[in-house]
């Protein structure tokens, strides 16, 4: 081989090396630049109010499964329940006990379990505020919910109910359950998916929930469980108000009440 073909032939070796370690050093920056990856796979269907079924990374997951078995018909079986507080909307032993199976992990406050009834009884594991309990490699941390006017402090005690964050892989998603503005989910961090309530008497104004979105800048907030004492929720006028105060987030819009009448 001659001097040129050997010099050319290095010189192709080294540009080889450098683009290699180029392609290396960019996997890395992407790892580690703190951009989230949404799960394609991620899939959310409203049921009605409070009662959601989503699926993630192959698992069901059910969140205050309430309104009869027949609400549930065509659905997968739910793999975990997450019971948020003691109330009707939130809690039915009857639908409960319907669709779970034997394999079915719940979490839910003590509350909640003190008024279980059934084979659900047996299958609920307590978490209490500020808990995280690692179920099948999501991380389940168990938020406080409850009202901070004077008139509606006895809706909801601080304590006695969950919202949840659920996260795997840096991804986070947040129900808030029965709430006001209140401190801890102003202060949340990193949500990708926010589901937050807004009905009166019990819960928080639109203006409210929407100052609260504000300020935990969810990738997405999803309004749910809009219907109060009074009829709906304005969520159009939410979505105004957020999107006024941060165009970045977007408001998702679902039928939550698919049986309301036009």
């Amino acid at each position: 081989m001659s001097i040129a073909s050997l010099w050319s032939c290095k010189n192709e070796q080294k540009k080889e090396v450098e683009e290699n370690a180029e392609q290396a050093e960019a996997v890395i920056m992407e790892e580690n630049s703190g951009e989230v990856k949404h799960p394609a796979d991620f899939e959310v269907t409203p049921i009605e109010h409070a009662s959601a079924v989503f699926t993630w990374d192959g698992k069901v997951f059910y969140i205050d499964p309430v309104g009869g078995a027949e609400m549930y018909k065509g659905q997968p079986q739910p793999d975990v329940v997450l019971v948020t507080d003691i109330h009707g909307d939130h809690l039915n032993n009857e639908t409960l006990n319907a669709v779970i199976t034997d394999s079915t992990s719940i979490l839910a406050p003590q509350a909640v379990l003190d008024k279980m009834e059934g084979k659900a009884k047996s299958l609920t594991k307590v978490i209490a505020n500020g808990e995280t309990i690692n179920w099948e490699g999501f991380m389940i941390e168990a938020i406080p919910m409850y009202n901070l006017r004077e008139e509606a402090k006895q809706f909801h005690t601080k304590g006695r109910g969950n919202g949840y964050v659920i996260s795997k892989d840096s991804y986070k998603v947040y129900f808030s359950g029965d709430t006001e503005d209140i401190p801890e989910m102003r202060e949340l961090k990193d949500i990708n998916k926010a589901f937050v309530c807004m009905n009166l008497p019990y819960t928080m104004t639109v203006d409210k929930a929407a100052e609260a979105v504000l300020d935990f800048a969810p990738d997405q907030v999803y309004p749910y469980h809009f219907r109060g004492q009074d009829g709906m929720s304005d969520v159009d006028k939410f979505k105004k108000l957020v999107n006024a105060g941060n165009p970045d987030i977007e408001v998702v819009m679902l039928n939550w009440y698919p049986n309301a009448k036009k």
